[in-house]
């Protein structure tokens, strides 16, 4: 299992997503101000590590002594939709006040453990969501999942692809169907790879060959990840998640969500209110730096979409599964989640 991110003496080291699968490079972050810039540019991206990376980033800003709200409002910047990120500056920003009139020195000590603490979590807790998908997964089938919620995605194991590895774990005769996932390519390059480093028998398709597939009767289930779930269900993940969704809805396909309690925003009444992040018109227009559109051509690029709770079959976490009405399965989860963290 790659390591994705982890605190050491020299800093915050991430593998850097952007150059996989060509290149294994780590990435050290010394300062809080990296750390954001590696969310931004996409250094570390999914919503759990992205979690992960700010609260190690706050841990960094506190060792560095410098202005704690700055550095919460700066990571806070770097990437709207995944609400893990905010999840992650609100733990730490909650530890920080309970410590007041410690010493500097047990200051850092205590946000360096929680940082630490928060991404030994996120591991446990995506073999727990591997745990309870796996039940879920037809055997001898193919599984389709579109862009990347492996262990890249995470600290470690996955969301959706620790569905996919937990079914394998137990003995199921599966395979996958990697969507490539325009414009970022996160299939292609990330869940393709990591699948292969797991043996796990692996074809990667591009996303307009989704509903083909989805029509043939090969597909048993499909799986993805989430950045953000509004409290009726509604699910905002990868933008193309809606099209697949619909294409699998309309083939009598079951269609999974797999993501953590951090991942819930029970604050929304809908996807409606989740803000979509927009990234850079070249991404669209280049491929690895080739220019491959018309100069001047006006280009969409929004990042996530969201796929109304009316296609989401269930929604797996690593407190159980949730099935509509979401509105409620979605609370008595959040509710387990706080009991076993008092």
């Amino acid at each position: 299992m790659v390591e994705t991110i982890e605190w050491t003496h020299d800093g915050v080291v991430m593998i850097d997503q952007r150059l996989l699968p060509r290149q294994q490079v780590f990435v050290t972050c010394c300062t809080y101000q990296e750390v954001a810039d590696a969310i931004r540019t996409m250094v570390i991206r999914g919503a759990p590590a992205i979690g992960v990376a700010a609260a190690m980033g706050v841990a960094l800003g506190v060792q560095q002594d410098a202005d704690f709200e700055t550095v919460c409002n700066t990571l806070a910047a770097t990437r709207p939709t995944a609400v893990n990120l905010f999840w992650a500056i609100d733990r730490m920003r909650r530890l920080r006040a309970s410590l007041k009139g410690e010493s500097h020195e047990a200051i850092v000590g205590r946000m360096i453990e929680e940082a630490q603490q928060v991404r030994q979590e996120d591991i446990a807790l995506c073999m727990a969501i591997g745990r309870h998908g796996a039940a879920l997964v037809p055997d001898g089938k193919t599984v389709l999942t579109h862009c990347n919620a492996g262990a890249l995605a995470t600290a470690g194991y996955g969301t959706a692809l620790g569905v996919i590895r937990a079914a394998v774990e137990a003995g199921k005769k599966i395979d996958v169907f990697a969507d490539e996932t325009r414009p970022f390519l996160q299939g292609a390059r990330l869940t393709a790879w990591e699948l292969q480093q797991d043996r796990i028998p692996t074809t990667l398709i591009t996303d307009n060959m989704a509903g083909h597939f989805l029509r043939s009767g090969r597909i048993g289930c499909v799986v993805v990840g989430a950045d953000r779930i509004a409290a009726n269900g509604d699910v905002a993940n990868k933008i193309g998640t809606y099209s697949v969704a619909v294409l699998a809805k309309e083939n009598g396909v079951p269609f999974y969500v797999a993501a953590p309690v951090s991942t819930f925003d029970l604050t929304l009444a809908s996807g409606d209110q989740i803000p979509i992040e927009q990234r850079p018109s070249s991404e669209v227009t280049h491929m690895f730096g080739v220019h491959v559109a018309p100069e001047n051509i006006a280009v969409e690029n929004p990042a996530f979409d969201v796929t109304p709770a009316r296609y989401v079959t269930a929604i797996i976490c690593e407190h159980g599964i949730a099935r509509d009405p979401y509105k409620e399965s979605l609370r008595a989860l959040a509710a387990k989640a706080s009991r076993a963290a008092v």
